[in-house]
């Protein structure tokens, strides 16, 4: 049903919300998590691989007048920084211009700029295109997580997001093994190898830009925006590809409708209003959240390489085996672990896995600080704090993208994903680059419960401020704003189980 609204648009009831997420899981939604997931890959490929190149880059010959410092400092800080901005940049424009143009569009100038790295013959040029790299990336985040989240069905989404955010550790893993092949200077001349890496991570980024053009806008973003038309006809076509691969049978019928009114965009005052004042218990979880993971990983990630030369005797170039088996036990967390966040719920799975992952490095740091490890057990120490410590982590990513509304979503990933990667980038390198490397075991330990103490911290925030947001609609956990206070069709409203908001339920 329509009616006109000259004044703000078009005011209209409508069941499309509800018709994604009753579907049941398909060969279409795995569709959208190679489109759009593989992107993670991309992003754990390039911080791994740039910081196993560190040493290769500074060597003569390597056709880069760069040094080791240069290229772990300043180069790591602009892909940072390019992150950050990018992230805020893009996610606004995320909100206003739609997923699926930026989501092509970021991957785009992810591209580009990993390609122009790879033929770098200067330190300025390369230093640019790690900014114009990260650039890239941090918008990903803000597209890909409001895409996904808002195209996969209710009862999936947490172990989606969750299994997607994780893939990060699988590019991880690739980065060291690829680095190891490309540095062998048996093989490749020593000016080449490194350039390979970034040509092939340009490559993959080509493959998935290729296959994301079948990937549909998001019809909740369209319905807002006045194109319900549009939304319309992508929903009714998932809805037929599903019920062909169900060889016919229909689908069940969709319980709830929204109306809303129609408009084109919504001012970044209100965004702020909503995020900052009306949802401030959730804008508290989301930066407890964040901070609490980038200064766990940074407690280990940071002194990672130095810990196993200094304190266990590996060689330089052993390194990247450990952490490769690392980086394995990051991406089981997500994957073995995703499904429970649907069903045993987000509070207490978010607080168990924050508060597990800082008490096993607790137990870490005092192993250590006992010399009771060897390279081998301080390495299944570390697999064992990251195995819970991933999970939670990727439930930050899920948790920003949910609990706010619909009009919001983009900017408040791109908010609290610059935040954390900010406090990751700046403050924990400033940190624990510091304690780690003074070959002191107290800085180590130091370091270890720093992070530690920062990540049960935030899962005791989450014990008390997670939103139930298991097999619930995005619309029912947060009301859009542009959604209709009542309405002949309207659902009825109540209380957010957090307290801070009304809510359709």
């Amino acid at each position: 049903m329509t009616t006109a609204q000259p004044e703000t648009g078009r005011t209209i009831t409508t069941s499309i919300p509800a018709r994604l997420d009753r579907l049941p899981w398909s060969r279409w939604h795995w569709t959208i998590v190679i489109g759009l997931g593989t992107v993670w890959i991309l992003d754990g490929l390039e911080v791994t691989v740039v910081g196993n190149i560190a040493g290769r880059l500074s060597e003569p010959g390597s056709g880069l007048p760069i040094s080791s410092g240069q290229v772990t400092g300043i180069a790591a800080a602009l892909y940072v920084a390019g992150a950050c901005s990018g992230a805020l940049f893009w996610g606004r424009l995320t909100d206003i211009w739609g997923r699926k143009k930026l989501f092509m569009i970021t991957l785009a100038v992810y591209l580009g700029a990993t390609a122009l790295t790879a033929i770098a013959f200067d330190t300025w040029w390369f230093f640019l295109f790690r900014f114009l790299t990260g650039f890239g990336i941090g918008g990903e985040y803000a597209a890909i997580n409001s895409a996904i989240d808002e195209l996969i069905p209710a009862q999936y989404r947490g172990r989606v997001d969750l299994m997607i955010n994780g893939s990060f550790w699988l590019g991880a893993v690739g980065g060291s093994l690829l680095s190891i092949l490309a540095l062998n200077t048996s093989i490749f001349p020593a000016n080449v190898g490194w350039r390979l890496t970034f040509a092939l991570g340009a490559v993959l980024a080509l493959v998935i830009l290729l296959v994301r053009r079948h990937v549909p806008e998001s019809p909740r973003w369209l319905l807002i925006h006045g194109r319900d038309d549009e939304a319309e006809r992508i929903v009714g076509d998932i809805e037929r590809r599903v019920e062909a691969e169900r060889d016919g049978r229909p689908l069940s019928r969709a319980e709830g409708e929204l109306t809303i009114h129609q408009r084109k965009s919504v001012t970044f005052a209100e965004i702020a209003r909503t995020v900052f004042a009306k949802y401030r218990r959730r804008s508290v979880l989301g930066f407890s959240l964040f901070i609490g993971q980038a200064f766990l990983y940074n407690a280990i990630t940071f002194g990672f390489g130095a810990i196993l030369t200094t304190f266990f005797d590996v060689p330089t170039g052993n390194t990247g085996y450990y952490f490769a088996v690392i980086a394995v036990g990051n991406f089981l967390g997500p994957l073995l672990l995703g499904k429970l966040f649907d069903t045993v719920g987000r509070r207490v799975m978010i607080s168990g896995t924050y508060l597990l992952s800082g008490l096993l490095l607790f137990g870490t740091a005092w192993l250590f600080d006992r010399g009771s490890l060897s390279a081998t057990t301080m390495t299944a120490c570390w697999c064992a704090v990251l195995f819970f410590a991933s999970a939670g982590a990727s439930s930050a990513y899920l948790t920003v993208s949910e609990v706010f509304p619909m009009e919001t979503r983009a900017m408040s990933i791109a908010f609290f994903y610059a935040l954390g990667t900010a406090a990751g980038g700046i403050s924990g390198p400033l940190l624990f680059a510091d304690l780690t490397g003074t070959g002191k075991v107290g800085d180590t330990v130091l370091a270890f419960q720093i992070g530690a103490g920062l990540m049960c911290a935030a899962g005791l925030v989450a014990a008390f401020l997670a939103v139930k947001a298991e097999r619930r609609s995005l619309e029912d956990i947060a009301r859009p704003l542009t959604a209709a206070a009542s309405g002949p069709k309207a659902t009825t409203t109540g209380a957010d189980p957090d307290g801070s908001n009304p809510a359709t339920t």
